[in-house]
C-alpha cells in the first residue's frame, strides 16, 4: 500500500544563513519548500479507496557551506540542524477522472530548527508550512503503479525576515509532480517522483526565488516476502534565476545538489509499511552539504 503523491514538508534549510555569511545563495536563505530525498519505494503506487494515515519523520544536519564551484566555504561557524515529524492526512475517493483514481491529502509538518553562523545562532519550534493537494493514480500493470498530482505549499509557518532561523518561507508555492513505482516483492523494484516548483513572491523582502526541479529515487531488490533493500536519494537544480524588486539577482544564484545511501522497506502484509533511509548530500552548489536520516510509515485508518 502506498499514497497519492509525495508530500513537501517545511524547508529543512529555511534560514538566512548564506545572507549573513555574505555569500552567495541558492533560493532566497538557500531553502527549498520540498525536502528532497524525502520519498522512497511505492512512491507512484496509489492504495485502494479508503482513509489512509502517514507519518515522516526526518533528522536533518549540516556543517559545510558550499559556493558556486561546489568548495567548501570554511566558515568558522556554520551549524543547520532540522528535525521533522510531519503527519499527514490522506483520502482516496472511489472517483475516477481520465481512469485515474482521485485523492486528497494535507500535511502539517512539526519542525525543531538550529542554526548557528558567525555572530548570531538560533532554535525555533513550530507548525511549519501546511501542504494541500490534489492526485490521480494508475495501475498500469501488477507491477507498474503512477501518480500525476498537484501540490500547493501555504505560508504557515512563522516568519520573520531579520532572524537566522524561519521555520516558514513566507510565499505560495506550486508544484506539478509525477510518480512511477516498479513493485515487486520477490524482484526489482524502482521508482522515482519528479516535481517542478514554482515559487511566489515574498512580499516581506521583495524576493522571487527561481524555479526548481527535482527528483528523488529508489532502486531495490525485494527478499523474504516483506522486505526490499538498496539504494535511494534525490538530485535538485534550480533552473531559473532569483529575482529581487523584479530584476534578477547578479549570477541567478542557482543551486545544485546530489544525494545517495542506502534505503530498506519492510512490508507487514497487514497494510501497513514502513521504510528507512540515510542519504549524504554531495556536489552541492550555493547550498549547505549536509546527510539526512528518514522514517516513513504509512498506514490505513
Amino acid at each position: 500500500m502506498a499514497h497519492p503523491h509525495a508530500p513537501s514538508l517545511a524547508s529543512l534549510v529555511c534560514t538566512a544563513v548564506l545572507t549573513l555569511a555574505g555569500t552567495a545563495h541558492a533560493t532566497e536563505t538557500g531553502g527549498t519548500m520540498y525536502p528532497n530525498g524525502v520519498e522512497n519505494f511505492m512512491v507512484g503506487a496509489m492504495p485502494p479507496p479508503g482513509l489512509y494515515g502517514m507519518v515522516y519523520g526526518e533528522s536533518y544536519s549540516a556543517h559545510r557551506l558550499n559556493d558556486g564551484g561546489g568548495n567548501n566555504l570554511n566558515l568558522p561557524v556554520f551549524s543547520l540542524k532540522a528535525n521533522v515529524v510531519a503527519p499527514r492526512l490522506i483520502y482516496v475517493s472511489g472517483t475516477k477522472v481520465l481512469d485515474g483514481a482521485l485523492a486528497f491529502h494535507v500535511i502539517a509538518p512539526i519542525v525543531d530548527l538550529k542554526v548557528s553562523v558567525p555572530g548570531a545562532s538560533q532554535h525555533k519550534t513550530g507548525l511549519g508550512d501546511l501542504i494541500v493537494g490534489s492526485a490521480l493514480g494508475f495501475h498500469h500493470s501488477q507491477k507498474v503503479h503512477s501518480i500525476v498530482a498537484m501540490d500547493v505549499y501555504v505560508p504557515t509557518g512563522a516568519y520573520t525576515a531579520t532572524e537566522v532561523a524561519n521555520i516558514g518561507r513566507n510565499y505560495w508555492a506550486f508544484e506539478p509532480n509525477y510518480m512511477l513505482s516498479r513493485v515487486d516483492p520477490s524482484g526489482l523494484n524502482a521508482d522515482v517522483k519528479a516535481g517542478y516548483i514554482f515559487n511566489g513572491r515574498n512580499d516581506d523582502t521583495g524576493y522571487r526565488s527561481g524555479q526548481e526541479f527535482h527528483f528523488d529515487y529508489s532502486v531495490g531488490w525485494g527478499f523474504a516476502s516483506q522486505w526490499v533493500a538498496g539504494l535511494g536519494g534525490y538530485y535538485y537544480e534550480q533552473t531559473s534565476a532569483d529575482k529581487q524588486a523584479g530584476t534578477s539577482v547578479a549570477g541567478g544564484n542557482k543551486g545544485k545538489a546530489f544525494a545517495i545511501g542506502p534505503s530498506v522497506k519492510f512490508d507487514s502484509g497487514k497494510h501497513w509499511f514502513v521504510t528507512f533511509k540515510w542519504q549524504k548530500e554531495t556536489l552541492a552548489e550555493n547550498r549547505p552539504e549536509g546527510q539526512a536520516v528518514w522514517l516513513k510509515a504509512v498506514f490505513p485508518l
